[in-house]
């Protein structure tokens, strides 16, 4: 099984993405077959989605191809948002005006948000409402919301909210079991049904 973590901030280096590696080490530390990895947005890789990529540009095809194999192979994501202004970051909603039904549909992801302070709803909200639609990616119930990152998840015990750093590993590892657990069920549904559809090609 391989899942995608995708850490969306913009930043180098930034919480988002020490949140993506824990993941990581978390999920290539199970007894499962599991083979986790992380594409980060950090320094925009991507440029700005502009028409050509739905042209068969050579530039953008030889930019996204790498991408596009990983993500078609990947039976799961996390997707990793921070809050800025109440908002998802610009490079991660690009990422979704780049890729489509054929490399996402139909694959479970959990959504993991992050902020310094008591914030992270808005994401969460933000990404059920507008990121899955053409893409057909199945956001599963499960969500984390991490409040106060700078205080739990860090190597350095010292560094840590004891306390809230003891429950958010805990509650992070009981939603993966939930997200591998989807990707498991998932897998089956795309092996034996009609997913894609030439007249419905985009959501509703």
């Amino acid at each position: 099984m391989k899942i995608t973590i995708i850490s969306g901030s913009h930043r180098d280096p930034s919480q988002s993405e020490k949140v993506a590696r824990y993941i990581e080490k978390t999920l290539n530390a199970r007894p499962a077959d599991i083979e986790a990895s992380v594409f980060s947005l950090a320094n925009n890789p991507l440029p700005l989605w502009d028409q050509k990529v739905w042209e068969d540009d050579e530039n953008w095809n030889h930019l996204l191809s790498p991408i596009r194999k990983q993500l078609v192979e990947s039976d799961g994501f996390v997707v990793i948002s921070p809050e800025w202004h109440g908002q998802v970051p610009a490079g991660l909603k690009n990422f979704f005006l780049m890729f489509n039904r054929f490399e996402l549909g139909h694959k479970p992801a959990l959504i993991v948000t992050v902020s310094s302070a008591d914030g992270g709803a808005y994401p969460v909200a933000e990404l059920r409402m507008s990121s899955y639609k053409n893409n057909r990616l199945c956001y599963i119930p499960e969500q984390i919301i991490l409040r106060n990152v700078e205080t739990v998840l860090n190597d350095d015990p010292a560094d840590n909210n004891q306390s809230a750093d003891t429950y958010y590993r805990d509650r992070i590892s009981w939603a993966l079991d939930i997200l591998t657990g989807y990707a498991v069920a998932l897998k089956s549904m795309r092996e034996n049904t009609s997913i894609h559809h030439e007249m419905f090609g985009n959501g509703m």
